[in-house]
């Protein structure tokens, strides 16, 4: 997506209107159905008339293509703005500029990272020129067109306020301004030359169109990449926050002690890589030849990564950094160097098969290890015994004497990098109260399915492209084919639809194994992981009256523990069994439906629901 685009000369003429960030506003409302701050319209209006200024010489051709504020496939992420055209020899160029309006920084000890005023606060950020290389190795990693047709990306900062200092431009960022230069106050007519080197000719071949229309390649699998990160090879990318968090992870893990403990709070969203992050983490550490594992409670993240890493490590190796959030119930204090905590939301207070083991999976965590990161996204609580909270992990972390450090992801990845969507369907489902009242059906394929059996033959279809389409549905249908294999699970008797749950086959493995796509998945087996396509039954327990969303626990399957402590609750303190069943409920169905990345399909059983979800989409252009 473009918000703006046109020629060389057309920039430049719009730029003789004065009004050039109102052109870029009105733009930016049709194609995003929003507006947008302030503060990003007055950086458009001072940055664009320093471009203007660079881009005004005779030796850059008129018919030059100028892009603003292209948004990089399945992510959230804008490239600030974009200059096309063709070399001497014909070959075709995208120069990428990332415009900042800094006037100071101050150097850090964390490759790429430095420190600058932002957001009315000094922070941690990305260095432009990291900023800038990533981009590019984001866009050239994921669109079709520019690898295949050999489009040659050109990245680089434009600091248009900063005086050299000796800071932005020290040497210990010298790998990433060697990839993308950095241009500062004084070197207009140096970013000007930089230009010219590539952008000879106007843009003969209609490279953006080109970019904007191409096929957007699959996304690399977190899973299908571990092996490969395990030996070295960086595998992703990672941008702006998730950038900042990897370095200062890492620089914690690698000072902590036994007497200087530390703990580190990751808050993000579906779909914002923190489990990217995580592995990252694992192999990074690892490196540093510090032992560290990476640690989960719901198995089925773990069973997949090391299926894949099956052949290339010993068993042993493998479970020794994999394992589960209740093995360190009797692990001697600080015997981890770290202990990397993905979706840490699912932690519960006991461990074992009956629950009655141990004090309590934090404390236990933060006791045996000298630094811990914890993954959380409290909207992902699915049952009655998840106690992951930001709170009580700073609680059990002071309690054991070790300093607590918070940061958020934000950059989305996943439902086709649509920060809308995941904010649509908060609101739709009464999670969080946001301004995406609507659907913009362009910004991800989000659709209604009239029936079950129409769902499953276009998860089946899509599946047919690479493997990565399940069906999954809420827990409202008694898994009763563990004991009878003839016996499906899931009937839905006015549409003849039957098909089984998928735990008694490829139990953990579900997601990947081919044949499982003929089974349905639960919240059990998908937290945590991902695929392209998602079709999600919406059982019976989601419900709606005077088109509000309502909760209905007894729609639950017998078999399904998610609700366990509700009945001894309910009794002791109604209103507070009604608040935790209604999270419960909404948030495995806010999980269930993020777990695609190119697109959700749905069928609810409660036509009311699907009325009030049906009101909530149309197209905003």
């Amino acid at each position: 997506m473009i918000v703006y685009q046109s020629t060389k000369q057309g920039f430049l003429s719009d730029i003789l209107t004065n009004d050039i960030e109102n052109i870029i506003l009105d733009s930016f409302k049709v194609k995003l159905g929003r507006t947008t701050t302030e503060g990003e319209i007055r950086a458009w209006k001072n940055s664009m008339m320093y471009m203007n200024t660079v881009l005004n010489d005779q030796d850059i051709p008129n018919d030059s293509g100028v892009a603003i504020e292209y948004q990089l496939p399945q992510t959230s992420k804008r490239i600030d703005f974009i200059l096309t055209g063709q070399n001497d020899n014909n070959v075709d160029h995208a120069i990428l500029i990332e415009l900042k309006q800094w006037s100071e920084a101050t150097i850090t000890d964390k490759d790429g990272v430095i420190v600058t005023y932002v957001g009315k606060a000094e922070r941690e950020v990305s260095h432009p020129s990291y900023q800038a290389w990533s981009y590019a190795a984001l866009l050239n990693g994921f669109n079709q067109t520019v690898y295949d047709e050999n489009i040659q990306l050109n990245p680089c900062a434009y600091l248009h306020n900063y005086d050299d200092d000796g800071v932005i431009s020290n040497a210990f960022y010298a790998d990433y301004i060697q990839k993308a230069p950095i241009f500062l106050k004084q070197d207009a007519l140096k970013l000007r030359e930089f230009i010219k080197q590539f952008v000879k000719h106007g843009d003969k071949t209609n490279i953006m169109y080109r970019i904007e229309n191409g096929r957007i390649k699959p996304s690399k699998s977190l899973a299908d990449s571990v092996s490969s990160m395990l030996k070295g090879n960086p595998e992703f990318v990672m941008i702006d926050d998730q950038k900042i968090v990897y370095e200062t992870a890492l620089s914690l893990a690698k000072k902590s002690t036994e007497s200087q403990k530390n703990v580190l709070i990751v808050e993000g969203g579906p779909g914002t890589g923190k489990s990217v992050v995580a592995v990252n983490l694992l192999v990074a550490i690892t490196k540093l030849g510090l032992l560290a594992q990476y640690v989960t409670k719901n198995a089925a993240p773990r069973a997949v990564f090391e299926s894949k890493l099956t052949g290339q490590l010993r068993k042993t190796e493998i479970s020794s950094m994999f394992t589960g959030s209740g093995s360190y119930i009797k692990s001697k204090k600080n015997s981890f160097d770290a202990l990397i905590v993905d979706e840490a939301h699912r932690l519960n207070e006991k461990s074992g098969m009956f629950r009655n083991l141990g004090v309590n999976q934090i404390k236990e965590i933060i006791d045996s290890s000298k630094f811990n990161v914890f993954f959380i996204d409290e909207n992902q609580k699915v049952t009655f015994q998840d106690i992951g909270e930001k709170e009580e992990i700073i609680k059990w972390a002071k309690f054991a004497g070790a300093k607590v450090h918070s940061l958020e992801l934000t950059s989305q990845f996943r439902c086709n990098g649509s920060d809308g969507y995941l904010a649509w369907l908060d609101n739709v489902l009464e999670i969080e109260e946001t301004a995406n009242i609507f659907l913009d059906k362009d910004e991800y394929d989000f659709r209604i399915m009239k029936s079950p059996n129409e769902l499953r033959d276009l998860i089946f279809e899509k599946n047919k492209i690479n493997n990565k389409a399940r069906l999954v549905a809420g827990y409202c249908w008694d898994w009763v084919s563990k004991k009878d294999k003839n016996i499906n699970d899931i009937v839905i008797p006015d549409f003849n639809f039957e098909m089984k749950w998928n735990l008694a086959t490829d139990g953990n493995l579900w997601i990947i194994k081919p044949e499982s796509v003929n089974e349905v998945g639960c919240i059990h087996t998908c937290q945590g992981l991902e695929v392209d396509y998602v079709g999600v039954i919406v059982g019976s327990d989601l419900k709606a009256h005077d088109h509000k969303i309502v909760t209905d626990p007894t729609s639950r399957a017998k078999s399904d523990s998610s609700l366990k402590g509700l009945k001894k609750l309910a009794k002791e303190n109604p209103e507070e069994a009604k608040a935790k069943v209604d999270q419960i409920i909404k948030n495995t169905y806010r999980t269930l439906m993020t777990r695609g990345m190119k697109g959700c399909y749905v069928y609810f059983v409660d036509k009311e629901v699907e009325a009030l979800f049906q009101d909530h989409i149309h197209l905003v252009r």
